[in-house]
């Protein structure tokens, strides 16, 4: 596409965060362009799993996904040696999906709404007057960095100062094998997990995240042979990929016109599967920002929607970096399972906190004497 003279708000990255904030400010009726130096379906290895609170948030946005390319997911399991616990999502399922599947699912919806793009383009530089585009200047009123975890508009914006940084490493493969659970699987090893998420009636994802990044997933299936000898019986699809999983958060997301949205402001750790609803739920947000001309309102919307991942993913990493303590909370979550139901409730939006303390003491005690056999 031609590059235009000016628009109201101008989006630097077409991933999932990018489009979505440019159908939710198309929806304020905002003109909007995006921009990215790839083409679409634009790929990225994740968990592929998206859980009720993402796609009511995709509802909201126009979205809707069929059958033909997802798979029901009823609930979460977490599995380690000699234990297993499972619990339903309190309201509707998830679904599990390829990346570049719902990526095009954005890309489309986007063009509905009126969305222009701009693929294959470089940005190199943003000023108050808008953005340098293939070495034109763009005008628009806003600025909008969906460009990732090493976000360009971030460090131009002077936005890089970060208040915690943490990552862990992440390698995905796809399998072709008929799912045996209607859940997302999480498999507790020490020092790593295994996600296994059904993405259609014939395939898995599969991924590892870990601390360490020479761990491969081939020697961590090592510790569970039921899972390793079920994927060593289907067929690999496509290469190994690998990607950084990154805990972070920064001081500032706003300033002047530009506003951050997506891993460019901010990240949990990918034992949450909470990256989309976060994309998607921020992308709400700022156009409704951006429409009201008050980016502060958007900062502090932000900050909220952070709070409930951010400590969502302190307690699971708790949990990865203490074996003992691991093995008490899954032996007494297996003994208490309306427990893992209540914290399923407040993973995904539907329960507070405050719902955990009529069990917190009875919980507390069973956690205490679990697995001293």
């Amino acid at each position: 596409m031609s590059l235009p003279r000016e628009t109201d708000v101008f989006i630097v990255g077409g991933g999932p965060a990018g489009l979505a904030a440019a159908i939710a400010s198309r929806q304020k009726g905002l003109r909007v362009m995006v921009a990215d130096w790839s083409h679409p379906p634009i790929e990225k290895p994740c968990g592929e799993g998206l859980m009720p609170d993402s796609l009511e948030a995709l509802r909201q946005l126009g979205v809707t996904i069929g059958t033909e390319h997802s798979f029901p997911l009823r609930g979460i399991r977490f599995l380690a040696p000699g234990t297993s616990v499972s619990a339903s999502f309190p309201s509707g399922f998830g679904l599990g999906m390829r990346r570049p599947a719902l990526h095009q699912l954005l890309v489309d919806r986007a063009a509905e709404t009126g969305v222009r793009f701009l693929w294959s383009a470089r940005v190199s530089g943003i000023s108050e007057a808008g953005a340098i585009v293939d070495g034109r200047l763009l005008r628009s009123r806003w600025i909008v960095g969906a460009d990732g975890q090493n976000s360009y508009v971030r460090r131009w914006a002077g936005l890089d100062a970060f208040d915690s940084y943490k990552r862990r490493f992440g390698f995905r493969r796809h399998c072709r094998v008929k799912p045996w659970s209607d859940c997302v699987e999480i498999y507790w090893g020490n020092g790593f997990q295994f996600y296994v998420t059904p993405v259609s009636p014939a395939e898995a994802c599969v991924v590892l995240i870990s601390r360490d990044r020479h761990l491969r997933i081939d020697r961590a299936l090592a510790g569970f042979p039921e899972l390793r000898d079920r994927l060593q019986r289907s067929a690999r699809m496509g290469a190994e990929r690998g990607a950084v999983s990154v805990s972070c958060s920064f001081k500032r997301v706003v300033s002047g016109q530009v506003a951050l949205i997506g891993d460019a402001s901010g990240s949990v750790d990918a034992i949450t599967g909470e990256g989309m609803c976060l994309a998607f739920r921020q992308a709400l947000q700022l156009a409704g920002a951006l429409a009201g001309g008050d980016l502060s309102a958007y900062a502090a919307e932000h900050r909220s929607l952070m709070r409930r991942p951010d400590f969502m993913a302190d307690a699971m990493l708790l949990l990865d970096r203490f074996p003992g303590l691991r093995h008490r909370v899954l032996c007494a979550l297996e003994a208490r399972p309306a427990v893992f139901s209540t914290l399923l409730a407040m993973h995904v939006g539907e329960r507070s906190p405050a719902a955990l303390v009529t069990s917190a003491f009875p919980f507390g005690w069973k956690m205490l004497t679990a697995g001293r056999a």
